[in-house]
């Protein structure tokens, strides 16, 4: 039909031949003008700013499945690191534990060394290997035994004062009895007012004056040193200090609880003091005048 046209979407345009030459040349054009007189610059940084979002956009997968590799890697490396450091540090604590302790050993033999010297009897240095198997009791073994010269009776004392006492002996080995056992006694007096009296273990770590009456010249704070009456501790060596006094008026004595001096259950090795020398005598009594007849004992004896 004359005058018939097609739709407007259905019109050919240029053949793609033609298409394909002109985008060719154009394309060609814009390479050489770029290459002469660099016209494209801003046009190409332009683009590059345009297109960063879309590069950031498909590179973030990537870089996240990278950065969540080493995140873990290396969460894995400081768990092992510090593994490591940890058991190092317990190897050092160790170590250092270890050294203090022989420090502390070293100060303490230097100490019974020096007190020692300080003895006018014999003595021998012994280690405490374990206590005794009874919980009630307050005892320890000793390495040193009858071989060593070791004697029940003997007074066991450490740098600062007095311990405990030889019970038992045997050839290796010796078993040290505490002040603090609730059957260990042993005579005192008082620095201060000169006052004598017996120190008894309570078996609870303290030690206790008892027998002293209620208004006896003591106060919390005295310090508490042997006697030397009984023959086996040397008189003067501290023992113990009076933590408290208790008095109470209807009682006919007074509850005197008393702290140890020396360490008692805190050092390893102790120092065992041998014997004094043997007590005087006791002075013999006069012959009777002859002529004046005996009087009481000494008449009795005369007669048998």
């Amino acid at each position: 039909m004359a005058g018939h046209s097609p739709p407007p979407f259905f019109k050919r345009g240029p053949a793609p031949l033609a298409k394909l030459v002109f985008f060719v040349t154009v394309s060609l054009a814009m390479l050489v003008s770029d290459l002469n007189m660099r016209y494209l610059d801003g046009f190409r940084q332009g683009l590059s700013v345009l297109a960063y979002p879309l590069q950031m956009a498909a590179a973030s997968p990537a870089d996240f499945v990278r950065n969540a590799s080493d995140y873990f890697a290396s969460l894995v490396r400081l768990q092992i690191e510090n593994k490591d450091l940890k058991a190092r540090q317990l190897k050092g604590a160790e170590r250092l534990l270890r050294l203090d302790q022989l420090e502390q050993e070293n100060r303490h033999l230097r100490a019974l060394l020096e007190a020692r010297e300080k003895q006018s009897v014999k003595s021998v240095v012994a280690e405490i290997m374990y206590t005794a198997k009874d919980p009630f009791s307050r005892k320890v073994i000793l390495d040193k035994g009858a071989q060593a010269g070791i004697e029940a009776g003997q007074a066991v004392v450490d740098d600062i004062g007095v311990i405990g006492q030889i019970t038992r002996v045997f050839p290796m080995q010796s078993e040290l009895t505490l002040l603090t056992d609730k059957d260990q006694a042993i005579p005192v007096m008082i620095v201060r007012s000169g006052m004598r009296a017996v120190l008894f273990g309570s078996g609870n770590g303290l030690m206790e004056l008892r027998y002293l009456a209620a208004n006896a010249d003591v106060q919390a704070g005295d310090r508490v040193v042997t006697s030397g009456l009984d023959g086996v501790f040397l008189a003067g060596l501290p023992v113990a200090t009076v933590a408290r006094v208790e008095r109470d008026q209807a009682q006919a004595f007074a509850r005197i609880p008393c702290l140890p001096a020396a360490g008692v259950e805190r050092f390893s090795h102790v120092l065992v003091l041998g014997h004094q020398e043997t007590l005087m005598s006791r002075p013999v009594e006069p012959e009777p005048v002859a002529g004046k007849p005996a009087k009481g004992r000494k008449a009795r004896a005369a007669k048998e």
